[in-house]
């Protein structure tokens, strides 16, 4: 008798202990994400922007043979940064250049655009990439000048000089996912580095779960008169410019124009720099970008991934797409004596905390779908992941710009929210690691998708 009690408690004490394990939460931190948070070095992102603006020009149209001068000599350069990197981690970034000769309103003949890019292999899941941006040309007042000195050391050198302090943090890691940092040409052209990397992506059938372009994260005394060095803004589509006439109606009768995976993709940067930087405030902005301008985030969307911009809070036009110069007393020009480098290194960090948060988390959940009309309860359902140990239910009122509530719900594809009518609040599903890296939250249906 004795035995059999024994067995039958061991047998009960299995069954616990592994319906323990289906349902344990996650921890809800990595220590490793306060050290990246904080690792990018303010004297390398100097020197790094210094050797930039020595190029005298970057401009897209600018020489490309001089190994001193213009875009040629700086991709070449950037490529050469890239390649150190890589020999220092054992060759753990690939280098490459991708490009298309392309003609434009301001490309007056052909010319070849070169984008440099750095792949940090990830060591599960060879087609999910998260990709940092910065943008390596410059320009001064006239788009077309291609000669006059355009030192571009905000915008955007600090960009460019971010990618690369970004590749040398990271490589010390190994990441579940791909990491892509890339310094793209042509964008004060017309944005035509970053449409070439998002048709390269596109053709390589990369499932690219999330862009984050730098452009300008160097100056912090704006021409409002406000010196700020602890605010930072990210921009995010609300509506995915690439939706169609079918998606854009099951939106307009299901909501979901403030749910973009832009959008959430904003709000996940927010969220970890909430919890693993200290002295940042993220400013999430609800647009595409600034008022009726533009950055190489969007072409991103155009293609259907989700890409947002990040930049300094508080611009200073005497400094951007300047002719140097001085007048009545006023300096023109974007030169390297306004770029605050310890600022620089903050948003740097930012985003390589964002990166290995997103490349070590899982996939975001796919084909998420919800259900609950005239009824008392709401059901969200979706297709499991890779690598995700369980799923965490969001929600918030319709009111609210950012998620305010959450539940671990466990290993599961669906589950439903007892006495919680669909009408009332926004919902949302995000997968999670073994380890407790999340991915963005999805919206459901075809607005909020990361696919």
């Amino acid at each position: 008798m004795m035995l059999k009690i024994i067995a039958l408690t061991t047998a009960v004490f299995l069954v616990s202990a592994a319906t323990a394990n289906t349902h344990r939460v996650p921890p809800a931190e990595d220590i490793r994400l306060y050290d990246i948070g904080q690792s990018a070095s303010a004297e390398r992102l100097h020197q790094d922007v210094e050797m930039l603006v020595s190029f005298g020009t970057r401009h897209s149209l600018s020489e490309t043979q001089s190994e001193t001068t213009g875009i040629g000599a700086a991709r070449r350069w950037i490529a050469e940064e890239f390649a150190q990197i890589s020999n220092a981690c054992g060759g753990c970034l690939e280098v490459m250049l991708i490009s298309d000769t392309v003609e434009g309103r301001r490309i007056p003949t052909p010319t070849e655009i070169v984008n440099v890019i750095a792949v940090l292999k990830g060591k599960k899941n060879s087609n999910r990439y998260v990709v940092m941006s910065g943008d390596i040309d410059s320009r001064v007042s006239d788009p077309l000048n291609s000669s006059a000195a355009s030192p571009g050391a905000n915008d955007n050198a600090s960009g460019v000089a971010g990618v690369i302090e970004a590749a040398r943090v990271l490589s010390k890691y190994e990441f579940d996912g791909n990491i892509v940092f890339a310094a793209l040409s042509g964008e004060e052209q017309g944005l035509y580095g970053g449409k070439i990397l998002a048709d390269y992506a596109a053709a390589n059938d990369w499932h690219l779960q999330a862009v984050i372009n730098n452009d300008m994260i160097g100056n912090i005394a704006g021409i409002n008169g406000v010196i700020d060095n602890h605010s930072v803004r990210v921009f995010s589509e609300g509506v995915k410019i690439s939706e169609t006439p079918e998606e854009a109606r099951e939106r307009y009768f299901s909501g979901g124009e403030n749910d973009s995976a832009s959008r959430n993709l904003a709000r996940f940067i927010k969220a970890q720099a909430d919890q693993y930087m200290t002295n940042l405030d993220v400013m999430l902005v609800y647009r595409l970008d600034r008022f009726g301008r533009g950055g190489h985030h969007f072409p991103f969307n155009q293609a259907g991934y989700p890409a947002v911009r990040i930049m300094e809070v508080n611009e200073h036009y005497d400094r951007q797409h300047q002719d140097l110069r001085n007048e009545e007393g006023r300096h023109y020009g974007d030169t390297i004596d306004y770029v605050d480098f310890d600022f620089t290194a903050k948003l740097t960090s930012l985003n390589t905390l964002s990166l290995a948060a997103l490349a070590w988390a899982p996939a975001p959940p796919a084909e998420v779908k919800i259900s609950g009309q005239v009824a008392p309860s709401t059901t969200l359902t979706w297709q499991p992941v890779d690598d995700a140990a369980g799923y965490r239910v969001y929600w918030r009122l319709t009111t609210e710009s950012e998620w305010t509530h959450s539940r671990w719900v466990g290993n599961v594809s669906e589950f439903t929210l007892e006495n919680m009518v669909i009408d009332n609040y926004l919902y949302g599903v995000s997968s999670v690691s073994v380890g407790g890296h999340e991915s963005p939250v999805v919206f459901p249906g075809a607005a909020g998708d990361f696919y």
